[in-house]
């Protein structure tokens, strides 16, 4: 009986064991489906592309593209370096966004300043997108949509800090309160199907603002325990120390600039910069002064920013620049563009003596409340000295703390990262030792150093919850506007203006006949920033024998093709030239025919 109970447990046993074998076979299909999943999530990673921005400071504008929609970050603009002649701005090359314009969902602004939206009206004029923005800086968009006669056409839409939208069907945005040197900054919480990437545009982080609006550090700590995917923050001052001062601190040094102050005060500030408009209203009022505003950008932001409520001033303080005349003195401050010593500006016209309405003496008080972007430093040394001469007491930021940055220095970024702990570090907006300044301060905040990367201007970087690395690259780069002129005056063009303006220009004229190919009149010669002709004489008269022998030579070896002949004399002259004056013009041979 024994043996058959046995039996009996042992072959219920393997009834048992045969049961859940059965059960596996559909179990084992789940892991394959999972696997599946994964495949096709893989292929579909968030794509960051960066058009401006990185290696360079100013023309920011990033794309993020996940399957068949994409939307854009920002879309500024940066100013001509020294080599670039005539050259009025640059602005990102978007022949990406052109080629892919039918998957833009939207242009996102993170806040005002030129380098963040000047060159919107470029892309609106290609590409007909929304574009979402906070108060102040849909205001300030208002103004450049109008005067490109883009504004009927444009969708702007305000979107308040805090608030969440949705673009298209894979992407939402939170604006999330931050500090800047212009009001209504945000930073944007980028909700995506791999993750959260949170991007702080240009941040500071200031306990003391001045329209008391502290940056939200709570919901950037919650989504940081949420969990953030990558962080991409702003560079700028990567490389220093320390902390930023707070916007209110110029306060405190303008007030004591004021205080017994009997002369004319004149403040030079960044036009977008309305904190620090506001500390200087604070101290008019405060010291019995009206205020008037020379040049259109200060004009046009100061006007802006009052009728939206960003500036708070009695009724009757501002005055216009032409009634400065029936004030004393002691009654005035006058705000004014050119702190960058920018030729054309107010101050430099002041300075100049050129200024239509505003004339310095040795009764004026120059302020100028900010420090030399890079490469701006002998035009702002220039300013300050033609202003010295002309008998004005002159403080800028080497003798007073007038000026303070809009950009978070390491201990902030360090802050910004222990509250996002990202799995992902992307520094931004900077040039390369910025960036790997950055990146450094990353590391030491426990970032591993295999998920800190370092982009370039069109590169591709893919990432997904598992992974990011930089795949590809996409056209990218720089389009320069001259006038009215957009992107018609490159690398060639550059190259011939600075040829003439380093050895000038000579102009050969002959006059020939078509049938028989002998010269009637000439040569003529003119000469532009080469050498003065009247007191070059001999000089002129041996260019002319040089090119008769050359054109001479053309007629006996029976050259008829005036192409030819042109480039014949262009290279006899060239030699003749460099060996008389060690010189090298540009040479334009002129043909006519009779």
């Amino acid at each position: 009986m024994e043996e058959k109970n046995i039996s009996k447990k042992a072959a219920s046993r393997k009834a048992v064991s045969k049961k859940p074998a059965q059960r596996r076979a559909p179990s084992r299909r789940k892991p394959a489906t999972k696997k599946q999943n994964e495949t096709i999530f893989k292929k579909s990673k968030l794509k960051i592309i960066p058009l401006g921005g990185l290696h360079e400071i100013g023309k920011n504008i990033t794309v993020f593209e996940y399957e068949d929609e994409l939307f854009i970050v920002d879309c500024g603009l940066s100013f001509p370096e020294d080599d670039m002649l005539g050259v009025d701005l640059v602005i990102p090359d978007i022949t990406y966004l052109l080629k892919n314009q039918e998957k833009i969902k939207g242009l996102v602004i993170t806040h005002g300043h030129e380098d963040h939206i000047g060159a919107i009206p470029y892309l609106l004029k290609q590409i007909n997108v929304p574009i979402y923005a906070t108060k102040l800086t849909a205001g300030l968009i208002r103004n450049k949509l109008e005067e490109h006669r883009l504004l009927r056409s444009t969708k702007l839409h305000e979107i308040a800090q805090g608030a969440k939208f949705k673009l298209g069907k894979y992407f939402s945005v939170e604006f999330i309160r931050s500090s800047h040197s212009i009001p209504d900054s945000v930073m944007l919480a980028i909700t995506t199907p791999v993750g959260t990437i949170l991007h702080t545009g240009d941040f500071k982080i200031d306990y003391t603002p001045i329209d008391g609006k502290l940056m939200d550090f709570g919901r950037i700590a919650e989504l940081g325990k949420k969990g953030i995917l990558a962080l991409m923050s702003d560079s700028t001052n990567a490389e220093r120390k320390g902390f930023t001062m707070s916007e209110s601190s110029v306060g405190e040094v303008l007030d004591k600039q004021f205080l017994h102050c009997t002369k004319r005060i004149v403040v030079a500030t960044f036009a977008s910069n309305v904190h620090r408009v506001q500390q200087i209203v604070n101290c008019a009022v405060k010291y019995n002064r009206k205020i008037a505003i020379c040049g259109r950008s200060m004009v046009n932001m100061v006007t802006t920013a009052k009728e939206l409520g960003y500036i708070d001033c009695p009724d009757d303080i501002f005055i216009d620049i032409d009634m400065i005349k029936n004030y004393p003195d002691e009654n005035l401050v006058l705000i004014t563009t050119g702190s960058q010593g920018e030729p054309m500006s107010a101050l430099t016209r002041m300075a100049a003596g050129d200024h239509r309405k505003v004339k310095i003496t040795s009764n004026d008080l120059i302020i100028i409340s900010a420090t030399p972007i890079p490469g701006n430093e002998k035009y702002v040394s220039k300013v300050i000295d033609d202003l010295m001469q002309l008998g004005a007491e002159v403080v800028y930021s080497s003798l007073e703390a007038v000026h303070v940055s809009g950009h978070a220095c390491q201990e902030e970024q360090k802050l910004i990262l222990a509250l996002t702990k990202p799995k992902f570090f992307i520094p931004v907006h900077g040039e390369y030792r910025q960036l790997r300044a950055h990146s450094e301060t990353a590391q030491s905040m426990g970032v591993n150093k295999e998920n800190i990367i370092t982009l370039a201007n069109g590169r591709i970087l893919e990432i997904n919850s598992d992974s990011a690395e930089i795949n590809g690259a996409v056209q990218s780069g720089r389009v320069l506007v001259d006038g009215l002129g957009v992107g018609d005056v490159g690398n060639i063009v550059l190259r011939d203006r600075q040829h003439l303006s380093q050895d000038g220009l000579i102009v050969i004229v002959l006059t020939m006949d078509s049938v028989s190919g002998n010269v009637v009149s000439g040569p003529e010669v003119i000469s532009r920033g080469f050498v003065y002709v009247r007191e070059s004489e001999t000089l002129m008269e041996d260019v002319k024998s040089v090119v008769r022998n050359e054109v001479r030579k053309c007629e006996q070896r029976g050259v008829r093709d005036w192409g030819t002949i042109k480039s014949a004399v262009r290279d006899t002259l060239r030699d003749y030239i460099f060996m008389k004056t060690k010189r090298n013009p540009m040479i334009i041979p002129i043909i006519m025919e009779i």
